[in-house]
């Protein structure tokens, strides 16, 4: 580490070049892994955040909620195998909202629940619905204008509910979630439910030897991480951002391998005259490794502080979640991808030919 920190004091340009460099790859793959993990929310918090561990889903329906309908006695069946608490019928249908007299349209899904079972969801702000003709909503709507007591109107049936309570971390398909009673829920589901069904999904809170062991006859049963990826878009959405991280920690590795590689090809009569005067190979490769990953912890510090600061002053409408865990994760990997890119130095000095090195200093 003493060779490596007297080389950074005497080059302090060329390691801050470095540095700079290092710190918006590193920003840039913390930004978009956020990202990612932001849409990842935003497109299935309503299922994510639930307790629900299996749903009992139509046969072929692709583990897709909205695919998915079934009658009142195919529901009633699957109640009859599991503990009252522990089992409850979901609604789920996209709709549109506006607010009474006004022509703006808010895309939104509601959610049929049984407002005393366990996909009530946890209230930040206001007060628990009383009548049918109140709604808990997702605390994103206020960005489309609406707040505690304000009415909406369902754009398809023209009935009209005030909402009375606001939950966090509840969207499903890039829209807010309105959790609405049964009542309500039959004065809006657009379905003919005498052929259809009334319900699209039971919800399960059990664990999966019990889950396994129902008899679902033509039904099926789905965990919910396979209807989370069921959810349209959601399986391509994901795919196409990971491949672009993976991609970025590739071209990251080759990045600062090749910036490594060029100050050590600079620096090799160094190292050779160092090896002459009784250096070991083991103790340069201690040096640049040392090296790189200083200049890899302060560039991912950097790197971390620039991430989180944006992220405090991105709009609410961001789709963009970055756990402190996944921020270590990240880092943990560009520090693996930064020591391993060194590897062709480490390669490069350990075959300098001391006399060689000195012929070439002369």
């Amino acid at each position: 580490m003493f060779l490596a920190l007297r080389e950074l004091k005497h080059a302090k340009l060329r390691y801050f070049l470095i540095v700079l460099i290092m710190v918006l790859i590193a920003w840039l793959v913390l930004f978009v892994t956020g990202l990612a993990s932001g849409l990842a929310n935003d497109n299935g918090a309503a299922i994510s955040s639930n307790k629900a561990t299996y749903y009992v889903l139509q046969k072929d329906s692709d583990n897709r909620l909205t695919r998915s309908n079934l009658t009142a006695a195919e529901t009633e069946d699957v109640a009859k195998q599991v503990e009252k608490s522990k089992s409850t019928n979901l609604g789920v249908q996209m709709g549109t909202i506006t607010k009474p007299k006004q022509d703006k349209k808010t895309d939104i899904t509601y959610f049929g629940i049984d407002k005393a079972s366990f996909l009530q969801p946890d209230i930040s702000e206001g007060a628990k619905p009383q009548t049918n003709k109140e709604v808990i909503a997702d605390i994103s709507l206020k960005e489309s204008g609406y707040k505690l007591g304000s009415k909406v109107e369902d754009s398809a049936t023209g009935e009209q509910f005030t909402i009375t309570a606001f939950t966090k971390n509840n969207t499903f398909s890039h829209s807010p979630v309105i959790f609405v009673g049964w009542d309500a829920w039959k004065l809006i589901h657009q379905t003919n439910q005498a052929a259809q069904g009334e319900y699209n999904a039971v919800a399960l809170d059990v664990s999966q030897n019990k889950a396994e062991s129902l008899s679902l006859g033509s039904l099926e049963l789905s965990s919910s991480k396979e209807v989370l990826q069921g959810i349209p878009g959601y399986s391509e959405e994901q795919g196409s951002l990971l491949m672009m991280i993976a991609f970025l920690f590739v071209i990251a590795a080759f990045v600062l391998a090749a910036f490594f590689y060029v100050i050590t090809i600079q620096k090799i009569n160094q190292f050779g005259i160092l090896k002459a005067v009784g250096a070991r190979t083991a103790y340069l490769g201690r040096s640049i490794i040392s090296q790189v990953v200083f200049l890899s912890v302060v560039s991912l510090l950097i790197g971390n502080g620039l991430t989180f600061g944006l992220a405090a002053i991105l709009p609410a409408s961001m789709p963009f979640t970055l756990s402190p865990l996944l921020a270590i994760g990240c880092s943990v990997l560009f520090l693996v991808v930064a020591v391993a890119g060194s590897m062709l130095s480490l390669y490069r000095v350990a075959k300098v030919d001391a006399l060689e090195a000195i012929g070439r200093a002369n």
